[in-house]
């Protein structure tokens, strides 16, 4: 066991509650400066269609003499969006690699690179006459939003107590609703929907990402990576005493020192180990479950069609833009809600309740489409079951399925979930916007059937399936799996010997700066 020496204080677990300063400020710098550009390229290109493709005509014009057909013009345009998820897709699978090398932190600020490199390609897209620049920078922006995507959450779920984790959990959420929000109030013509201000729409992302870069760095790494990966004791402790009230760290080492123990015999595994590993084949399962079922929600064909949902509710179009603002501010009340319930109600009533509200207001949807040649006021319930899917999305289903990965999978496994969990969720949003046309076309109005089942579904098996994690313990999590398995819960554990800390001073350095290593103790 640890002892700490705390000028005589007694030190309690209890302690690490309080939210400190430096917890909220990178909580708030890494959602503002990564988690945030993800929900503002979902929306940016949505304001400055008509300009953008204009622009590809023009351009086209200026090389070949004629412009481009509807078809080939809807086709770069339908390109410029989903190259987005290509990227996207790119990116969540080098999470694993990244995290690994450089660490969480260092792999958020490392990344800010990319952000960079897309701003100055559609910043300068228009002057170089290229539209080229225009898509390929958002396939590097779409890659830096696959990193940050996974990487957040995760720097977020290892640095914070186990008290506070679902809510600076939620946080990346509250920032996406917040992008795609700030991307429909600049999109209005009032401030850069003219024509000749998109390019600077598109490439204004390099604002939040360099106020992260130049202040993310003076904060310190995962102390859990530290320790456990790194097996950096005295960097882990400096960095515990960033994150926490001043001597309060003894109960959190302790913890991270069993589950170090747990895995002393076990390096990080890879994807494929991951998935050939029977002790954690529900936490696995429960992973793909979740991030599939975020994407096949409809959230996305939502989004895409809430404007031809507003004109046939009667909406003057010119209105129209400002109701897609008011959607904004819904998304981020509700992320609020959750945010700030999820430590009194726990992750299991958020996500299953938003994907509950979600599947009866997808089928809403479909009887209010049906119904409103007959009974004109159904136009005005499409409407509030639109709102309702929002609002049930950004909740709980929004977020928690990240949080979920971080808190489903110890230290040694967890890179290797993310890199599972993002790739799914990036592979479902490209196969729903590029299968929801045809799906429309081909079912009509029944087509919101589809995704009220997959909603339904999902909430069925967490209900089921997924533990409550409100305030467990990474390990603790684990041994309820290993119940589920049927297996020992000390499967795995090695019995190579423990490290263990000597007596720390005050604040919680080691004395005479040593390790002792003994193999006979316990972690209680």
């Amino acid at each position: 066991m640890v002892a700490l020496a705390a000028h005589g204080i007694l030190v309690t677990p209890s302690d690490s509650s309080h939210l400190t300063t430096s917890l909220l400020a990178v909580a708030l710098l890494t959602s503002f400066g990564s988690s945030m550009l993800y929900g503002y390229n979902l929306a940016v290109v949505n304001s400055p269609a008509v300009y953008i493709k204009d622009f590809y005509n023009r351009t086209a014009v200026s090389r070949n003499g004629t412009g481009l057909n509807g078809e080939a013009l809807t086709l770069m345009y339908s390109l410029t969006v989903s190259v987005f998820a290509i990227g996207g897709l790119v990116g969540s699978l080098m999470v694993g690699v990244l995290v690994t090398r450089f660490g969480r932190k260092g792999t958020v600020v490392n990344t800010t690179v990319l952000v960079f490199i897309a701003g100055t390609l559609m910043g300068f897209s228009r002057i170089c006459g290229s539209p080229e620049m225009v898509i390929f920078g958002r396939f590097v922006t779409g890659i830096h939003s696959g990193i940050s995507l996974s990487v957040v959450p995760m720097y977020l779920g290892e640095i914070a107590p186990k008290n506070l984790r679902g809510f600076l959990g939620l946080m990346p959420s509250i920032f996406i609703c917040i992008g795609v929000f700030t991307a429909q109030i600049l999109g209005l013509h009032e401030l850069l929907g003219k024509e000749e201000h998109w390019p600077l729409f598109l490439s204004v992302v390099v604002v939040p990402t360099f106020i992260q870069m130049m202040l993310l760095p003076w904060f310190p790494e995962s102390p859990r990576y530290l320790l456990i990966e790194k097996h950096n004791v005295h960097a882990t402790i400096t960095a515990l005493k960033w994150y926490r009230a001043k001597c309060d760290i003894q109960a959190e080492i302790e913890e991270m020192q069993e589950e170090q123990r747990s895995l002393s015999s076990m390096e990080t595994v890879s994807v494929w180990r991951l998935l050939l590993d029977d002790t954690v084949r529900w936490q696995v399962f429960s992973v793909v479950v979740i991030n599939i079922g975020m994407q096949l929600s409809g959230i996305d064909a939502i989004w895409f069609y809430t404007n031809d949902i507003f004109e046939n509710a009667g909406i003057p179009a010119p209105e129209i833009q400002y109701t897609t603002v008011g959607t904004g501010a819904i998304e981020i009340v509700a992320g609020l809600i959750g945010c700030f319930t999820i430590e009194k109600l726990g992750r299991r009533p958020l996500i299953i309740g938003g994907f509950a509200i979600m599947g009866v207001c997808c089928a809403g949807i479909t009887l209010a489409l049906i119904l409103q040649a007959h009974l004109s006021f159904m136009r005005y319930v499409s409407v509030g079951c639109v709102v309702g899917i929002i609002a049930g999305f950004c909740i709980g289903p929004a977020g928690v399925p990240f949080l979920m990965t971080a808190e489903l999978f110890k230290q040694s496994h967890r890179s290797a979930a993310y890199t599972v969990g993002g790739s799914l969720n990036w592979m479902s949003n490209f196969t729903v916007g590029f299968v929801f046309p045809f799906l429309q076309m081909s079912a009509g109005s029944y087509c919101y059937l589809v995704f009220a089942s997959v909603c339904l579904s999902v909430a069925i098996y967490v209900y089921f399936i997924i533990p409550e994690t409100k305030n467990k313990t990474f390990v603790e999590i684990s041994c309820m799996f290993a119940k589920k398995e049927a297996i020992p819960e000390t499967q795995g554990l090695g019995q190579v010997d423990q490290l263990k800390l000597r007596k720390m001073n005050g604040y919680g350095t080691l004395e005479h700066g040593s390790l002792e290593f003994d193999s006979s103790s316990s972690v209680p």
